[in-house]
């Protein structure tokens, strides 16, 4: 049969790091990276604050515009009230209004108000003198600008007015006021939300540190696990996860421990049927070269030699069939099954025997091999149980005129492998005794040969690529016909 390599497994004679190392090795690394919890409240804080910041900022801009807009259209109305009080006389243009009603019209119980009456010429016609803000571009009725007067800093307003004459009106005022709306906007906007924010991190760490305590819980469980402990997590680690995420990470670590643990005791029932089960020809064959070499008779050594070499071959087959059984514990989990050219498997093995069959002298032949049959199916596997059953037909379905069939055949939406020979047969109790392992039926007992794995082999591969096997006497030969059915699917014969 097939060989595969077992290399996944534990190297024999090559030391390997122990949990410990590997834990404190994983630590030390881990040690320089920032963690899970912190990375996740960075990534959500740091923006969080950032766009805060720039909300924050642009809102108050946009208030301090419409508030700037609210003083501006103020500082404007004064300018056209005093306008509105320009009147000529016989002596020319005039301001008409006294000082006390000049004080009612600009008064402010919050700032210090100034105002200027200027001629084209430049010219004072009335208010303070000196009050000169920048002149206004051509065609422009107003405009605003914020200059210094009297060491004071104020913003003002120039209102150019033509009736009932040329002139120019400059209203300015302090700018304490509008300071103070800025605090107050500042200070009731931004503290509130500063609170809010300062709340909302506190928030946000709770619960990220709650979401993820049953990834440090799984953490804390795996590492407090022992090298022979591949039991699945406790129920609280896996129930208690509050995303789906955490709970599928907690499912596929316990799936990938009960495939350690299937691993693992497949390799120790491996080593341990290896060393029970080679104990025995291996001491047969040390007595048989002992007693050759005791003894100086060539008949004798011939004759040791002989069962040397017999038992060489049953220590080889029953290594094999060791290896077969460790392969179909192995690909439970990793077996993919392909279409496969049952017929072109079968041709092969059975000319791979033809030299075994002529030197047993027994007729193997085929029937239905020539035409091109398509299975879901595993090479490998098939051409083990090809292997197994050819080798028990050889070996135990002896008769005057042994004949050994493998045949192929198509029914009813299945396939169906079949190896038939013409010896004595089994009954039905025997065919399903021997289906299990280490399993020997009377003619096995009787040549003293075989371990009682071939049919086990054999049912196992069967159950891995979802096929029956099964035993039934043969119709024409009255011996045993060992059959395999496969169930047609329409992917497989395109």
């Amino acid at each position: 049969m097939t060989k595969r390599d077992f290399s996944g497994g534990p190297t024999l004679g090559k030391s390997a790091p122990s949990g410990g190392s590997l834990v404190r090795e994983a630590a030390s690394v881990g040690a320089t990276k920032p963690s899970l919890r912190s990375r996740v409240i960075k990534h959500v804080v740091l923006p969080l604050v950032v766009l805060w910041a720039l909300g924050t900022a642009v809102a108050l801009s946009v208030a301090n515009y419409f508030a700037g807009q609210a003083f501006d259209r103020s500082l404007l109305d004064d300018a056209y009230a005093v306008a509105a009080n320009v009147r000529m006389d016989r002596t020319g243009p005039v301001l008409n209004l006294s000082p006390s009603e000049m004080s009612a019209l600009l008064f402010d119980q919050s700032e210090s108000m100034y105002f200027a009456v200027l001629l084209p010429n430049g010219a004072l016609l009335a208010g303070h003198a000196g009050l000169r803000p920048p002149p206004l571009p051509k065609e422009t009725a107003f405009g605003f600008a914020d200059i210094t007067f009297q060491n004071r800093a104020l913003h003002s307003v120039s209102l150019h007015r033509y009736e009932p004459t040329e002139f120019t009106v400059v209203v300015a005022q302090t700018t304490a006021a509008r300071n103070r709306l800025l605090q107050r906007m500042l200070t009731y906007a931004v503290v509130p939300q500063v609170l809010l924010l300062v709340f909302l991190v506190w928030w946000l760490r709770r619960v990220i540190q709650r979401d993820l305590l049953p990834l440090a819980e799984l953490q804390r469980a795996v590492d407090q696990r022992g090298v022979r402990d591949l039991s699945p997590m406790p129920l609280s680690v896996t129930t208690k996860a509050s995303t789906r995420d955490v709970q599928r990470l907690g499912t596929s670590v316990d799936a990938l421990m009960t495939r350690l643990d299937d691993s693992i005791t497949a390799q120790r029932e491996f080593a341990g049927n290896v060393a029970h089960e080679l104990r025995t020809p291996l001491a047969g064959i040390r007595a048989q070269a002992d007693y050759a070499l005791a003894n100086a008779d060539p008949a004798v050594w011939r004759e040791q030699l002989q069962g040397i070499a017999r038992g060489q071959e049953r220590a080889s087959h029953l290594v094999e069939q060791l290896l077969g059984l460790a392969l179909a514990d192995e690909a439970r989990a990793s077996l993919d099954l392909i279409p496969v050219a049952i017929n072109e498997v079968a041709r092969e093995v059975l000319l791979r025997y033809l030299p075994k069959a002529d030197a047993a002298g027994v007729d193997l032949g085929g029937d239905g091999l020539d035409e091109r049959v398509m299975v879901e199916a595993d090479t490998a596997l098939l051409e083990g149980i090809l292997g197994n059953l050819l080798d028990n037909a050889l070996r135990y379905g002896v008769a005057e005129s042994p004949q050994v069939t493998v045949g192929i055949a198509q029914a009813e939406g299945a396939v169906t492998l079949s190896v038939t020979d013409n010896g004595p047969g089994l009954t039905t109790e025997e065919a399903e005794q021997l289906r299990q392992r280490w399993a020997l039926g009377q003619a096995g007992q009787r040549l003293g040969e075989g371990a009682g794995l071939g049919l086990a082999i054999v049912s196992r591969y069967a159950d891995l690529m979802d096929a029956r096997f099964e035993f039934e006497a043969a119709e024409n030969t009255g011996g045993l016909k060992a059959s395999l059915t496969f169930m047609k699917r329409e992917t497989s014969l395109s």
